[in-house]
């Protein structure tokens, strides 16, 4: 399984398809910061205009945790497109150039074939969330400096600059577990469909649905307890003046088994699949 898991790894970095998403991950971030830093001071007045005649407002409002706020908004519908193109060609690039029959020539379990493919997926998803973690607050803060955090959820909500990097931390946390369930989701998909093209449109109108049905309201606690679409904004949950952590914890363990069975269910058809 390890030496599995070290060629999934080569194989994986040398796509060329890999750099091109890493690429467009940054520009997504480089044109975020940069609308930020032309126009960020004009939707902080906006927002706030109704209340400078209240109240005095001291302080870089528009500084690097704003910024990063920004981005997660921007970040996780983009992030999981992406990498769906790169986690489901982990399979469907084998189906592509034939190399498949070639890898079971040798005494290589199919069980352990696709199970390494599915852990190289979500290595690969959170080594990307968590770069991007890390290059958000370090642009933001070089670029903007630090400062309060302001929010606006059901009414403008103000936190503190220690407060506001440690739920900005936990929103990408929250994030990255979303961002594993369609990753995986896309890897189960591709050991259905095969063809890489068929399965990037099926993954994206997965991703579209689920972002549609996040916003409607089922008239029931257990649907949006349990429907994964419902899920979608747990990151969100951070940005509560006082944090649900119970809620967050059950809502990301949901994703878990939505995760494991999406995981289980594509090992199993691979495994009864005829790989010609």
């Amino acid at each position: 399984m390890r030496a599995l898991l070290a060629v999934e790894w080569f194989k994986l970095w040398r796509q060329r398809r890999t750099y091109y998403a890493l690429g467009a991950l940054l520009a997504i971030e480089a044109m975020v910061m940069g609308s930020a830093y032309l126009q960020g001071a004009e939707i902080i007045d906006l927002a706030l205009a109704g209340l400078r005649d209240t109240f005095y407002f001291e302080g870089n409002l528009l500084n690097g945790n704003l910024v990063t706020y920004f981005l997660l908004n921007s970040l996780w519908f983009h992030v999981p497109l992406i990498l769906i193109i790169i986690v489901s060609g982990l399979l469907t690039t084998e189906y592509k150039d034939n190399t498949i029959q070639t890898v079971f020539m040798q005494p290589v379990g199919r069980w352990q074939y696709i199970l390494s493919k599915y852990v190289v997926g979500i290595g690969f998803t959170l080594l990307i969330v968590t770069s991007l973690a890390i290059s958000s607050f370090l642009f933001a803060y070089l670029l903007f400096g630090k400062g309060d955090l302001i929010v606006y959820l059901n009414g403008l909500v103000f936190y503190e600059q220690e407060s506001a990097f440690w739920r900005l931390v936990g929103a990408f946390v929250a994030g990255a577990g979303i961002t594993v369930f369609y990753s995986v989701v896309s890897l189960t998909l591709a050991v259905w469909v095969r063809e890489s093209v068929t399965t990037w449109i099926l993954s994206l109108l997965f991703l579209i649905l689920a972002n549609v049905l996040m916003k409607v309201d089922f008239n029931s606690e257990l649907v949006h307890q349990l429907f994964f679409p419902k899920l979608n904004d747990t990151w969100q949950y951070f940005f509560i003046s006082d944090i649900p952590y119970p809620r967050i914890a059950a809502n990301l363990a949901v994703l878990a088994v939505y995760s494991i069975a999406a995981m289980g269910l594509g090992v199993y058809r691979f495994q009864k699949k005829e790989l010609g």
